[in-house]
């Protein structure tokens, strides 16, 4: 028994040993503090990777189609600022206004696409999956 206790300490011991230099790199590894990102204003264009995101409605409780562009982090336009982010939102959920803009984007989940902003503000209800959220939006065709 005692020979089983001594074994299993020497084994932490020298686990101790090898993890100990492998923990102090990793702290003296910090990253500066990241630079908030350019300004988007309403007229700019977003670019980034399209995501869908099922969602169910708070109202009746079905599942609706929700979009995201990931994309640089953007800082948005006062009284938004950064939207209580150091760099400022990467993710934007788009919100469908018709049919048509849903059907629209469907074709490109999992491409990149841009977007012509028309108004955009930080996410503030529950619900909401991305850190802003763009209401009024227009695709923008690649030439």
């Amino acid at each position: 028994m005692t020979k089983l206790f001594a074994t299993r300490m020497a084994l932490v011991a020298m686990m101790t040993v090898l993890v100990s230099p492998a923990i102090s790199a990793q702290q003296g590894d910090e990253t500066p503090p990241s630079k908030p990102g350019k300004p988007i204003n309403t007229g700019d264009v977003l670019s980034g990777e399209l995501n869908a995101m099922k969602v169910r409605d708070v109202k009746n409780g079905k599942r609706v189609a929700t979009y995201q562009i990931t994309s640089e982090p953007r800082r948005l336009p006062p009284p938004n600022g950064l939207c209580n982010l150091e760099t400022g939102p990467e993710t934007f959920q788009l919100v469908t206004s018709s049919e048509a803009q849903t059907t629209q984007l469907k074709s490109f989940v999992g491409k990149e696409i841009s977007v012509k902003v028309d108004e955009i503000a930080c996410a503030s209800d529950a619900g909401q999956m991305s850190e802003a959220v763009i209401t009024k939006w227009s695709l923008v065709r690649k030439q």
